[in-house]
């Protein structure tokens, strides 16, 4: 059976490449992968300082296990332009940074050490996608996600396409296309027997086949008693399929769920069954580690994405992301969008090639995830041009005639060659450009994005974003504008039917070049910060969701006099999903219900308190006692939710949280640790611009500096495991709090 293990330890990397080298062991830095080349300031720095070459090297010793065998290196990504030597010989090129590549070392290996060496040039090379233009994100340099050792029989399995069949009717139907790797050539005779498997690893069904050449397909029939894979139970289940040949044996794994995903005229169909779109696009960058983090915190993604904000869907801007991060979509039931490297720029002949082949490596890698449900085959936000996107699309549908294709375009009246008419629509803020007489517009009619006579499916997949940037530090009028237009955009999508859904720009801040952003090579267009910290406007999404599965009150509100522009609070914002708010003020109490008049297609409308509820004085005047706020959600008449805020908050207390308290000690797990800087209520002081300082004991080691300053009343940290088991201590101090201590674990 084939064998594939972590090949990330016991790596040696440094700066700068020699091609006469590449055959002798450097001397290196020791590292461990994922790795990226240059870490990064959180803010402030120069972008070109990992544009050039590195080198990392690792030895591999011969195994009696390698005789007779295929052996290889599987890379899930690397940035980019990679070229791997072994003892000296070059054995592949790979030049995108986003999907993954096989390094055969078949044949080629010695008894004794043999010489890994690879060359990763983070140089933004014009004849590779997405570069060639200017591009608002980073592209961080380095071997940045795993690589695995992989050794396997001379015939093996290579990949494994299932596409279910009838999947809405009582007696279901599974095709299930083996192919079949023989890189020598070999004649042989075998057989593939496939297993079909259910959630809790039962056999339901299964085939035998024999087979001589590169693919067998097989055909499993009248499947009964089969769950579907839903939002709230994301059922999968499991092709095992065995070969077994003159040369060997092999086995392949795959897992897939039963559900149907059509974008229609009438809007988006899981199932059969209407579902709203409602979510944030995604890069996979982190502060100061860049592209460079493993399963853990792929993971943790995921779940924010879902648990957290409460979103159904997310956008892979603007490339295929982790496979870590794309396995727990599918084991949580959070949908995804995914789509090739690109932001704009269109390159030459020899480029377009290899956007097509990136059409084809995403597709092959990911045609299982029933996660899922559209394939973005254009170039993000790029002009029209008809015989490449023609291609791209015909490519698509080859390969996986299950899913319907997008292509992201902000320009209207694009030329639609795809199944879905994916756009970014910034309309709603273009009413403050010198000469528009439009008001103020949170989406444009679908016919005037399209130029089409006739509605099509079609999906919102950017609002927002540059258009308003937002800081977690922020004014709170500005916070609350932010807010007020996500809330907009979201209404309007949610009452027109013909709209899937929208996918706001976007979750979390990033890193950018220095032609976007603020000028810290920060674009602060999240709905979170950096360590995905909430911004009021997370809150616009969170409180989409339903009581039974979170009760939500957030007021858009430090809670005080001066905050805002001539002073007071109003209007004030409490983002819920309660039937009625009351908030008291001294022995004043109002309470109201949600904001339907203005928000009357969102499912949990914000409850708004303004000068409608108070008259000019009742929140009192300057040269008055500022007081406490205690606000209250209600929901079928009955209190449910409780919250207070202080009118002179005082540093109170220095609040720690990980993610995890347990870190896998051999594959160098990670966990995030967020700090906050609370008052004697429990709200974060927004404008406390101390300093924390952290400090580790044990097997771990904080990613960046382990001096970091309050942003927003928060800040936070990466903590990795250092491949040791053993207890781990953190402690963290900041002047104005107690000293506070977490204990966790690698094991």
């Amino acid at each position: 059976m084939r064998s594939v293990v972590a090949f990330n330890e016991s790596w040696t990397f440094q700066e700068g490449f020699s091609l006469a080298e590449v055959g002798r062991r450097q001397e290196g830095q020791p590292v461990t992968l994922p790795h990226t080349a240059v870490e990064l300031p959180f803010n402030y720095f120069d972008e070109k300082s990992y544009q050039r070459a590195f080198t990392y090297q690792k030895i591999l010793p011969w195994s009696a296990d390698f005789a007779g065998r295929e052996v290889s290196l599987v890379f899930d990504a690397a940035m980019a332009d990679a070229v791997v030597y072994l003892n000296g010989e070059e054995i592949v090129a790979h030049k995108d940074g986003y999907t993954p590549f096989e390094a055969r070392l078949t044949g080629r290996l010695k008894e004794g050490d043999n010489l890994l060496t690879v060359k990763i040039d983070g140089s933004e090379n014009p004849e590779i996608p997405p570069f060639g233009g200017r591009i608002d994100y980073l592209t961080y340099a380095g071997i940045y996600r795993d690589v695995w050792l992989k050794v396997a029989a001379p015939v093996s399995i290579a990949n494994i396409k299932v596409e279910t069949g009838n999947v809405l009717a009582a007696a279901k139907s599974v095709n299930v296309r083996c192919d079949i790797a023989n890189p020598q050539g070999l004649a042989f005779n075998g057989s593939v027997a496939a297993s079909l498997r259910a959630p809790d690893g039962t056999v339901l069904t299964s085939a035998v086949a024999e087979t001589s050449g590169s693919s067998l397909t097989f055909a499993f029939d009248n499947l009964t008693g089969i769950s579907l894979w839903e939002l709230d139970n994301p059922a999968l289940y499991t092709i095992d399929a065995e070969l077994k040949t003159d040369h060997g044996s092999d086995r392949y794994t795959a897992n897939f769920g039963f559900r149907t995903a059509a974008f229609t005229a009438e809007g988006f169909l899981l199932n059969g069954r209407k579902l709203k779109l409602r979510g944030l696009n995604r890069h996979q960058a982190f502060p100061y580690a860049g592209y460079a983090v493993g399963r853990s915190a792929q993971e943790r993604d995921a779940e924010i994405m879902k648990h957290t904000l409460k979103c159904n869907v997310v956008r892979t801007s603007h490339y295929p992301q982790s496979p870590w991060f794309l396995d727990h979509c599918d084991r949580i039931g959070l949908l995804v969008f995914e789509e090739i490297p690109g932001w704009q720029h269109i390159g030459g002949e020899a480029w377009k090639q290899e956007s097509i082949r990136n059409v084809r490596r995403m597709i092959e890698r990911d045609w299982n995830h029933p996660s899922i449900i559209i394939w973005g085959v254009r170039i993000n936000e790029s002009q029209d041009s008809h015989d490449f996107y023609v291609e791209t699309n015909r490519l698509a549908r080859e390969l996986d005639p299950t899913r319907q294709t997008g292509g992201v375009r902000y320009i209207t009246e694009s030329e639609l060659l795809e199944d879905v008419y994916t756009m970014n629509d910034f309309i709603l803020g273009n009413e403050e450009l010198p000469g528009v007489n439009r008001p103020r517009t949170p989406l444009r009619p679908q016919q005037e994005n399209t130029g089409l006579s006739q509605n099509v499916p079609y999906l919102i997949t950017e609002f927002g974003g540059h258009m308003y940037p937002t800081k977690i530090y922020d004014q709170e009028q500005r916070q609350a504008e932010h807010v007020r237009r996500h809330l907009d955009v979201l209404n309007a999508a949610y009452g027109d039917p013909s709209i899937s859904g929208a996918i706001g720009w976007c979750m979390f801040d990033y890193n950018t070049h220095s032609d976007f952003g603020s000028g810290d090579r920060i674009c602060y267009h999240g709905v979170m910060d950096m360590f995905r910290e909430p911004k009021f406007a997370a809150y616009a999404y969170i409180s989409q969701c339903e009581p039974s599965d979170e009760v939500v009150m957030k007021p858009v509100t430090q809670w005080a006099r001066g905050e805002r522009n001539i002073g007071g609070v109003l209007p004030l914002i409490v983002l819920t999903n309660c039937d009625e708010i009351e908030l008291r003020y001294g022995s004043l109490v109002k309470r109201i219900g949600p904001d339907r008049e203005n928000f009357p297609h969102l499912p949990h409308p914000p409850v708004v308190f303004d000068h409608r509820h108070f008259t000019k004085d009742e929140l009192g005047v300057w040269g008055m006692e500022w007081e406490d706020a205690h606000f209250t959600g209600l929901i079928g008449g009955k209190a449910v939710t409780t919250l207070h805020m202080v009118a002179d908050p005082l540093p109170t207390t220095l609040e720690v949280k990980a993610d995890s308290l347990t870190l896998r000690a051999d594959d160098r797990d990670t966990t995030r640790v967020i700090i906050r800087a609370l008052d004697q209520a429990g709200s974060r002081l927004p404008f406390l611009n101390d300093i924390a300082t952290v400090e580790v004991t044990g097997p771990a080691k904080v990613i960046g500096p382990k001096t970091m300053a309050f942003q927003g009343g928060t800040t936070g940290f990466w903590l990795q495991a250092t491949g040791e088991a053993g207890a781990i201590t953190v402690d963290i101090s900041s002047p104005r709090f107690a000293a506070q201590t977490i204990t966790l674990a690698a094991e």
